[in-house]
């Protein structure tokens, strides 16, 4: 499953997260958004191109390499009409694939309004059991 990529773009270029495509098979990710942890390259990736559906005018201000083996995006959308600000930080293992993401969204009414969308996206699936099921 690929990501939808048609207007992102980071200074000029186009611009697709690689790490999407290079995921362990025993990735994990978390967020503010999350009560827990997601756990399988299967999960993490379903997440990952869900969320970027609820995404609108999305604007990379950084996305590159950090440290030996990590990466970060920091960019600004909004969610379900609400501005919100991201920060997605991926550690790669030893394989350089990505192990380990963390996903900050804020202010805390997009982070509650995204965690609903996204337990509406998953109703009735075990990945809806990390988000919020209560409206904010």
């Amino acid at each position: 499953m690929t990501l939808e990529v048609a207007a992102l773009t980071y200074m000029g270029e186009s611009y697709y997260p690689a790490w999407l495509d290079n995921l362990a098979d025993d990735a994990t990710l978390e967020g503010a958004a999350m009560s827990g942890t997601a756990h399988g390259a299967e999960a993490v990736r379903a997440i990952v191109v869900a969320a970027r559906t609820l995404y609108e005018n999305q604007a990379f201000s950084f996305a590159g390499d950090y440290g030996d083996n990590g990466f970060i995006e920091q960019y600004s959308c909004d969610i379900l009409g609400h501005p919100t600000r991201v920060v997605v930080t991926v550690a790669r293992n030893d394989e350089g694939k990505a192990q380990s993401l963390a996903v900050l969204h804020r202010p805390r009414q997009s982070v509650l309004v995204f965690s609903h969308a996204m337990y509406e996206k998953f109703k009735g699936t075990p990945i809806a059991e990390l988000f919020l099921a209560e409206q904010p």
